[in-house]
């Protein structure tokens, strides 16, 4: 047993048992979020499973993994999209290295 069971995805819209309201909001949001629009669905899918790695969600990415199949995306676009995700994210984490180095050379003055 571990923290993340599959199963436990589709007990999601569970969120809205005690605020209704606002999970309704969210549902509707989401919705339109995703539906055609200037993006193609299968191009907010493979964004979303690229999104879905660099937050670690391993709920999303059984849903996204799902969604970009359903929606005509390959393994090589989804792969191409999670190297994309982790180039941004190891990008983000090195840029703020000019932080530690400002820093530094505050502390050494």
């Amino acid at each position: 047993m571990t923290y993340y069971e599959h199963g436990d995805l589709a007990r999601f819209p569970e969120i809205g048992k005690d605020a209704p309201h606002l999970a309704e909001a969210f549902f509707a949001w989401y919705g339109k979020v995703f539906a055609e629009g200037a993006l193609t669905k299968r191009e907010k899918s493979l964004i979303a499973l690229a999104v879905a790695h660099a937050v670690q969600c391993p709920y999303c990415i059984d849903a996204y993994t799902t969604g970009c199949l359903e929606t005509g995306s390959n393994l090589e676009e989804m792969t191409e999209a999670l190297h994309v995700a982790a180039a941004i994210k190891g990008g983000s984490a090195l840029v703020h290295g000019v932080q530690m180095r400002k820093k530094a050379a505050q502390v050494s003055m």
